[in-house]
Order: C-alpha cells, then structure tokens, then sequence
C-alpha cells in the first residue's frame, strides 16, 4: 500500500490581511498550544501535534538570536484548522522555552532540522528537533499541542521518524553532527530506536544502524564500533554527515525507507537509501550527486502504483530534476524520468542560475491518488528582478510526471502577498500538508533571505485543481512575535 498520499488542504485568511501582517510586521496574540478541537479534518496523522484532523506545520528559524546568543534557533509551530494558519494559534519552541532541557547556545542552530511521528503511541504526533553537538529533543503532542522536552544526547542531526522495521510502531532514526571536510568521509555515530519511545527518553529497543550484512568484516563486540567510535559502517556508525532525510517505502515491503542528503567526500554530497528492516538498515546508493551545491530531495508515490518514488532537483552536475521510480526491487538508473522548464506544459523557460528543484516537496495536492512535486526555483528572475525566486508545481500521472496543468507562482503573482524583490529566493524552501485538513495538499514557501534575512514563510490553499493564490497567507517572525533579527526564518519547513 502507497504510504505517499499525505494530503493536505490550505489557508483561507484574507490576503489583504496576510500581506498587513508580513509586510508591516504585525505581532500575533502569543499562544502556547493549539488548543482542543473537534478531530473534523483529514491530515495526516503525522502531521498532526493535537489530533483535531489538521495538519500542523513546522517552521526553522535556525539563526536567529536567542537570548542574547546569536544563531541559536528556535521552531514556530503553526498549528492548522479549518481556516488555515494563524498567528494565535503557535507555540514557538527554543533551548530558552520553559520544559525544554538545556540552554540556548551560539552557533547551535536549533531548528535546522526536524521530524515528526507517533513515537509513544498516544494517538498524536510528536516532533524531534535537532540541536547538533547538543542532542535533539522530543516534544510530546497532545490534545492541546506540543508539550514537555525530553532531551537525547550525542544524536543532534537530522532525526528521521518511520517504521523502518515494519512492526507498525514508529521507529526513531538518530545521527550525530559531524564535521565536514576531508578526502574521505569518516564514520558517524548512529543508532535506531525501535518504538514505542517513552516519555522518559526509552524506546522499546536500541537497534544497531546498519544490518549485520551491512558491517563489511566489523565484529558485533568491536569495542571501537560498539561504542560509535569512528568505524566505517560498523553497528553503531554511518559513513559521513548527513544534511537532510526524507522517508518513505520505496520498494513496498510495509517498512519505511531513509533517503539521506549526505557528505560522499572531497567537497561532494550525494543522495543514498537506507531500507529499513527487522534488524537495521540495508545501505544502497540514491541518485543525486554534486560537487557542493546543495540541492532537494523528495520522496512519495509520484505515478500512484503503490511504490515511493524519489524527486531529485538540479544540482552541479545534473541540469534536470530526477524522478526515480520505486519498485519491489528498490530504485535503478535505468528506471528514471528526468526533465527541465522545458517540460510542455511548464511555465517559463530554462535559465543558468534558476536552480530548479533547490527544495523539494511531494504529496497528492488534486487528490487523485497520485502525488504532485511542489519545485523551488529560488534562482529564478521575475522580471528584471534577479533571483527573486518562484515555486513550481507539477502533477503526477499513472504515466509519470506530465506538465499538463503545472502551475508557478512568485511574490508578483496576483493574490500572494508581498512584492518579488532581488534575492528575496522565495522557494528556497517547501513542504506540503493539509493545515486546512480538507483533503488537499497545501503548499508552504519559505523566503529566509526576506526582509534583511529574518525570513518568511507564505502557504498556497490547494484544491483539487492544484494550488491557488486565492486567500495566500503570508507571515514572518514579526507576525508570530518571535526573534527576527537575521532569523531566516522558514530556512526549514515540515
């Protein structure tokens, strides 16, 4: 069964009102939690904080200054309903928020990244946020949102929730912050909790990463391994930093699969696959590879056969967005759509710069059961205006993805609040979820470069003929009375 139709619906606040709040920097009410609703939507469960049917949406302010140090981060929470977003209802979530263990450092960066899943089985999503050489932490949802912070140590990077053991309990992936550089890329300590996790921090069970097949000649009892101390793909390491992660079921097993952004060595990234399994994580190679350009990944059920497919954008070495279809044997070369602007049907022209695919973001907007690929382009003019950015999306077929009926929108677009201006990069990032939990994907934007690089985020209603501008909302860190001083705010969006 297709895991990929995340459906999610969008915002119907007034445009007039959205644009007053994100251009004059109008404060919001300050709401710790969602509060208790009526379960009448119909997000996904994984995306839902409160358990009211509608989707909430993550924000990373990543740089931003947090008592008094500067890039220590934070998260706004967004928490949906049957009108959309609103800045009444947020939580905004630090190393400085009481419950919340630790303290807010420099250079921490908290709210890079983060995920979100059922981890205690309580009925809603929780959310782990990464804290780098600090750990990440776990805030536990509830019928009145996120509450409470409990703290993992060592594991600071890139958490990924799924059931990567096909038990049908959300498992809890972990990788530490590493260092980049080198020819080669060194082991990183890694471990998988099997669900449920407590609120106390415990999971069922501490899973080695990698299956023992994957060990390549390590022994179980390598103290060096064992200990997560260096060993390349050991029990307890993976090779290299990881950047980002998206999860899915690419070969259709019942157990969720990782595709890592992760460092490959001398100044190169690339894209891998972790499949999940009974006793860890079998590693093969995903396509996407640059020569230090950083690029999006996607994953979900593009053509609607059951399979999660892979979306890679344009990156160093590639001019056109990768679509690598899943299958029962996994992914192959030979099993890729590939193309660019100058897919019939797609709006605008092929660019040096656009940066086409820079975020990207899948899920079943129409609601026809095949997924659709939001795309940013945040290289891309509007204008004379240079990189002012844009967002694509296009539809996915049975027959793969067709240009029939794509759709781009900027800040000059009628209806989406704002103006485009020079390095705004509206769609450096995307995610797409139901806020409005009306069956349709809505798309949210990120601009972290807008207004002197605080940032914002905008979200697009979608409908079952894609998405419209139609009651945009747009807000900043202003909006959500949160820090905003180089905040880059929506730097991160999930």
């Amino acid at each position: 069964m297709s895991r990929a139709r995340r459906r999610t619906r969008s915002a119907r606040l007034t445009a007039s009102l959205a644009a007053a709040a994100l251009l004059a920097g109008g404060a919001g009410v300050w709401a710790l939690s969602g509060g208790a609703q009526a379960a009448t939507g119909s997000a996904d469960a994984q995306d839902d904080f409160n358990g009211d049917g509608y989707a909430d949406l993550v924000v990373g302010a990543p740089d931003a200054k947090v008592s008094g140090k500067s890039r220590a981060g934070y998260v706004a929470v967004m928490y949906g309903s049957a009108d959309g977003l609103s800045a009444s209802r947020k939580k905004i979530i630090s190393r400085s928020t009481s419950g919340i263990p630790g303290s807010a450092t420099a250079d921490q960066q908290f709210g890079a990244s983060f995920t979100k899943g059922d981890l205690d089985g309580d009925g809603y999503s929780d959310l782990v946020i990464a804290g780098a050489e600090a750990g990440s932490v776990i805030l536990w949802g509830s019928a009145s949102g996120l509450t409470g912070g409990t703290n993992i140590a060592k594991y600071g990077a890139v958490p990924q929730i799924g059931d990567f053991d096909g038990d049908h309990t959300p498992d809890l992936a972990l990788f530490s912050e590493q260092s980049v550089g080198g020819d080669d890329p060194e082991g990183a300590p890694a471990t998988l909790w099997k669900g449920p996790v407590s609120r106390a921090g415990k999971p069922a069970a501490v899973l080695n990463i990698l299956d023992k097949s994957e060990w390549w000649g390590w022994e179980e009892d390598d103290a060096s391994c064992a200990t997560g101390g260096g060993c390349e793909d050991g029990p307890d390491s993976i090779t290299g930093p990881v950047k980002s992660g998206h999860v899915g079921d690419i070969n259709g097993d019942g157990k969720d699969d990782i595709v890592q952004w992760a460092y490959t060595g001398d100044g190169t990234w690339g894209n891998r696959v972790l499949y999940g399994g009974g006793s860890g994580f079998t590693e093969d190679r995903a396509p996407g590879d640059t020569a230090g350009e950083d690029t999006g990944t996607g994953v979900g059920d593009v053509n609607g056969d059951g399979f999660d497919d892979v979306v890679v954008g344009t990156d160093g070495w590639n001019d056109k967005v990768r679509v690598a279809w899943g299958s029962s044997s996994g992914l192959s070369d030979e099993n890729v759509q590939t193309f660019d602007q100058d897919l019939a049907g797609f709006p605008g022209a092929e660019e040096d710069g656009d940066q086409l695919g820079a975020s990207v973001s899948v899920g079943d907007v129409t609601g026809d059961g095949c997924a659709d690929i939001a795309l940013g382009i945040p290289g891309e003019d509007v204008g004379s205006t240079s990189d002012a950015g844009s967002i694509a999306l296009l539809r996915g077929s049975a027959s793969g993805v067709t240009g029939t009926g794509a759709q781009t929108f900027h800040q000059n677009t009628s209806g989406v609040p704002g103006v485009a201006e020079k390095n705004d990069r509206f769609g450096e990032s995307t995610a797409l979820l139901d806020v409005d939990g009306n069956g349709h994907a809505d798309l949210a934007a990120g601009s972290p470069p807008e207004n002197g690089e605080n940032g914002a985020a905008w979200v697009l209603r979608g409908t079952k003929t894609g998405l419209t501008a139609t009651s945009a909302y747009a807000f900043g860190p202003k909006t959500v009375s949160a820090p905003y001083a180089d905040a880059h705010f929506g730097a991160a969006l999930r």
